[in-house]
């Protein structure tokens, strides 16, 4: 409006041509603003600047340091504990969550029933000239983002959708499959340009042995949420009975990563916080739902994941009415997880919520949700969110022998008939024999 007030009376050449200047600057001022965000970050000045201010630094660094462990000096330590402080504030005091402390070494038959023991790998591949070990699924998401980087403009839209599709899917392939992937994109060793071995899953949990003759095997726990389960009779007398109720853990795990060459990214002691929430399995509703139902919060579902690659934004009510996110205890701690994040200072505009594929699935959840935070390195892992089921006390408690169960008090009173049927194995197995086994699995009821 200046300019035109200028040229409309008359006014001075230089006045306008200031006025058309300060206009332009305007100008360009806004159209910075409306571009995307790009990443402004000098990473290894950052890097520098954390080591040199003591915030982290690598361990054993007079010995030359080991790969995936870091010390937290004065200031990071600092941060890290006001971190965890406000952690608490936000999610415990809010929701008077229990808090417990369990040990860091258990004996084998704990991670054995939850599955560790045998699921939790990752697929290694080694370069056949130096022996050195890689994360299959990494090379091939680093290699696939590298192509599409350098070679965007000579590959079609449906080819870089292509690449793209590989790369969501690297993490979840089977050896044969990951194996395949690797000899199609030709992938070789980064250090040294050479073939790569087929892919073999490796164990991520560190052995050790407990006592001094050497026969009883334990590990480092990879996660703090076994202790809980463990604790759960304790925990729900402790607690009068009464459900929905959670509790917490903050304490060190361990994973014997195969590459970590991330920095703080992927390391081999790490600290968690977690919570677990208990509910009874055909009611997964939250009380302070509806404190939480109209936060908008930014999806990448599972199926957008393998068709648009685009996130959602949508209400938690929206996601849940659309059964988007399984249930409503589920989103609620999604909802109260984009809070502490944005408590914490994060660009919002750089966080969302993936959901992991039916293939990425852990073995113990029927549901799960990352929060993921894009980094200068990409969109990286900070949370993760699971509807873990019954899974973990079921198989405890078959384990055990002893039950994890909680009781649920009626409104009113209700009488149940219920047929207790005592098997007789010894008559059983000399009717049946070699079939006995079969036999028993085919009882719709506990054997006692």
């Amino acid at each position: 409006a200046t300019v035109r007030e200028l040229k409309k009376n008359g006014g001075a050449a230089a006045d306008i041509t200031a006025a058309v200047v300060a206009l332009n600057a305007l100008k360009a001022q806004l159209n910075a603003l409306a571009e995307p965000v790009g990443v402004v970050l000098n990473k290894k000045a950052l890097d520098d600047l954390l080591l040199r201010k003591m915030f982290v630094v690598p361990s054993f660094e007079i010995y030359g340091g080991v790969g995936g462990f870091y010390d937290f000096g004065p200031p990071g330590a600092a941060v890290k504990t006001n971190l965890l402080n406000l952690w608490r504030r936000h999610f415990l005091l809010e929701d008077d969550v229990l808090e417990i402390e369990c040990t860091n070494i258990m004996p084998e038959v704990v991670l054995k029933t939850s599955g560790h023991v045998e699921r939790f790998t990752d697929l290694m591949v080694k370069c056949v000239k130096s022996g050195e070990c890689y994360r299959a699924d990494k090379l091939v998401e680093d290699f696939i983002e590298n192509l599409l980087a350098k070679g965007a403009s000579s590959l079609t839209s449906d080819e870089q959708e292509k690449h793209r599709l590989v790369a969501t899917k690297a993490e979840s392939l089977t050896p044969d499959e990951m194996h395949a992937v690797i000899q199609e994109y030709g992938i070789l060793s980064p250090g040294h340009g050479a073939a790569l071995s087929a892919p073999m899953p490796f164990n991520l949990m560190f052995q050790c042995h407990i006592g001094p003759e050497g026969h009883n095997v334990g590990y480092l726990r990879p996660e703090t949420a076994q202790g809980i389960f463990l604790n759960f009779r304790r925990l729900l007398e402790y607690n009068a009975g009464k459900i929905p109720f959670g509790c917490a853990q903050i304490g060190n795990a361990f994973r014997n990563e195969i590459a970590p060459r991330g920095g703080l990214v992927r390391v081999r002691e790490f600290q968690q916080a977690e919570i677990e929430w208990f509910v009874h399995p055909d009611d997964k509703s939250h009380a302070k739902f509806g404190q939480v139902a109209a936060q908008r919060l930014t999806l990448f579902p599972k199926s957008n994941q393998l068709t648009t690659g685009k996130t959602v934004v949508l209400s938690v009510r929206d996601a849940v009415d659309q059964k988007l996110i399984a249930n409503e205890s589920l989103a609620y701690y999604l909802a109260r997880t984009a809070s502490f994040v944005s408590l914490l200072g994060i660009d919002m505009s750089r966080v969302r919520f993936r959901q992991h594929l039916d293939t990425e699935m852990a073995h113990y959840a029927c549901d799960c949700w990352d929060l993921e935070i894009q980094l200068s390195s990409g969109w990286v892992e900070c949370a993760g969110h699971a509807d873990r089921s019954c899974y973990d006390l079921q198989v405890h408690a078959a384990k055990s022998k002893v039950e994890m169960v909680g009781t649920l008090k009626y409104d009113t009173p209700r009488a149940v008939d219920v047929v207790d049927i005592k098997v007789n194995k010894g008559k059983i197995g000399k009717a049946f024999k070699a079939d006995m086994g079969l036999v028993n699995k085919g009882y719709d009821c506990r054997l006692i």
